[in-house]
């Protein structure tokens, strides 16, 4: 998945300047919602925005015409909720990943992601209290899944994996976590994996409660169109892909869980708008060609930039 050409794959500032007014923005007709997917629909009917949770949230009630929160920034908050406090990570690692050095790379990714100056972009979105996201992630754990859902998976297959961890206690029930299922390269997901999207995120009711998840499939599968480049900075460039859609999942879950809080007129989310752009580079310390713009921890990553909800909006690696 290389280049702005390729944008709707992936599933896909001072603070002072956002924090003046955070009601919400009413969806007018022109205006799509998103997928979790990285492209907008045409909002199903039904109640407005922050109503209740889910894809099709944000019809306009009545004939109001909604007011933009002022000195906008190119991405509009919708009344729904965003993830607060210390979001847990968890990783399901679905297939074979015997000796694969992913299952050290990655969980590195999520220890580090909290507190860094790159995700200190999401501090910038908050909810219609005003309470802001914040700089904290924590990594809770992982479990393994031998091919539940076989090989090919549905969307529908990807909440079973998250369903499986969750009831066999492999993995808590968290209504503040973020689920990751982690394909190995022999694993599709056939709704568009390496055709419309390398990586999704969304929510479902599992156990009774509003769980956020996410799948990310193996660019090692399709690396035309899923790594921006053909080795990466830590040896493994299928891994080194994944840190990159793990990166924009995570994000866009945390600012966006129930698909009905930040996102622009097209439906994009703040990942969305900046998918595929890395801003500067230098080559990566391993001397394979590969090339990185932040260090998390003491790994080298090529991460994509994210979209900074202040000063009129702009993508950025850092806050």
């Amino acid at each position: 998945m290389r280049g702005a050409a390729v944008v709707a794959l992936s599933c896909l500032a001072a603070m002072a300047s956002v924090a003046v007014n955070a009601a919400p923005v009413r969806a007018d007709v022109d205006e799509l919602v998103p997928t979790g997917k990285g492209w907008g629909e045409r909002p199903a009917p039904g109640p407005g925005p922050g109503a209740g949770a889910g894809q099709g949230q944000g019809q306009p009630q009545g004939n109001g015409k909604p007011s933009r929160p002022a000195g906008g920034n190119g991405i509009d908050y919708h009344g729904g909720p965003v993830l607060l406090g210390t979001p847990n990570v968890y990783y399901i690692w679905y297939g074979n990943w015997a000796g694969n050095s992913a299952t050290t790379i990655l969980p590195d990714l999520a220890q580090h992601m909290g507190g860094s100056a790159y995700y200190n972009i999401n501090t910038t979105y908050y909810n219609g209290s005003n309470t802001h996201v914040t700089n904290a992630v924590h990594y809770a754990g992982s479990t393994t899944d031998n091919y539940s859902q076989s090989k090919s998976l549905t969307d529908a297959g990807v909440q079973a994996v998250v369903s499986k961890a969750i009831s066999s206690n492999a993995l808590p029930l968290d209504s503040n976590g973020v689920y990751f299922v982690l394909t190995s390269s022999d694993v599709n997901e056939t709704s568009g994996f390496c055709t419309q999207y390398c990586g999704w995120h969304t929510h479902g009711t599992i156990s009774g409660t509003d769980i956020k998840f996410a799948f990310v499939g193996n660019p090692d599968r399709c690396p035309s169109a899923c790594a921006a480049q053909a080795s990466g900075p830590n040896g493994n460039a299928g891994a080194d892909g994944m840190a990159s859609i793990i990166s924009h999942e995570l994000e866009e879950a945390v600012t966006d869980p129930d698909l009905n809080a930040w996102y622009d007129r097209r439906g994009q989310e703040n990942a969305d708008k900046c998918a595929w752009t890395f801003g500067s580079t230098s080559a990566s310390s391993n001397g394979n060609g590969s090339k990185y713009n932040m260090t998390l921890g003491s790994r080298e990553f090529l991460i994509q930039q994210n979209w900074v909800n202040a000063s009129g909006g702009y993508c950025a690696k850092s806050y």
